[in-house]
C-alpha cells in the first residue's frame, strides 16, 4: 500500500506564501500523475494542480499562483503557493497513481491551510 503524507500547511496572511509537500512511500515517478486536491468547508473537494512527467493541470482559480512539481530522486510532489487568498483556505491533499487528471488510487490525510485576510 502506497502512503502519502502531506506537510507544510498553516495560518498565513493574505498575500503570503506557503509550500505544501508531499512525501510518498514508493517511487513517485512510478506513481503516474500525482496531484494536489483541496477542499474547503462546507464544498466539495476540488483538484487544484495535478502533474505528469513535465505536463502540468492547474485549475483557474490557482493559475499563475500555484506551481506544482516533483522530485522523483527524493519521491517528494510539492506545491508552491504564492499570492494566497481567503478563499483558498482548504484542506489540502496529496494524491498520487492518477489514472487521469481526476481520478486517483492513492491519498493523504491532508493538511489544513488557512489565510487570513
Amino acid at each position: 500500500q502506497v502512503q502519502l503524507v502531506e506537510s507544510g500547511g498553516g495560518l498565513v496572511q493574505a498575500g503570503g506564501s506557503l509550500r505544501l509537500s508531499c512525501a510518498a512511500s514508493a517511487r513517485t515517478f512510478s506513481m503516474n500523475a500525482m496531484a494536489w486536491f483541496r477542499q474547503a468547508p462546507g464544498k466539495e473537494r476540488e483538484l487544484a494542480a495535478a502533474i505528469r512527467w513535465s505536463t502540468t493541470y492547474y485549475a483557474d482559480s490557482v493559475k499563475g499562483r500555484f506551481t506544482i512539481f516533483r522530485d522523483n530522486a527524493k519521491n517528494m510532489v510539492y506545491l508552491q503557493m504564492n499570492s494566497l487568498k481567503p478563499e483558498d483556505t482548504a484542506v489540502y491533499y496529496c494524491a498520487g497513481g492518477g489514472k487521469s487528471w481526476f481520478e486517483y488510487d492513492y491519498w493523504g490525510q491532508g493538511t489544513q491551510v488557512t489565510v487570513s485576510s
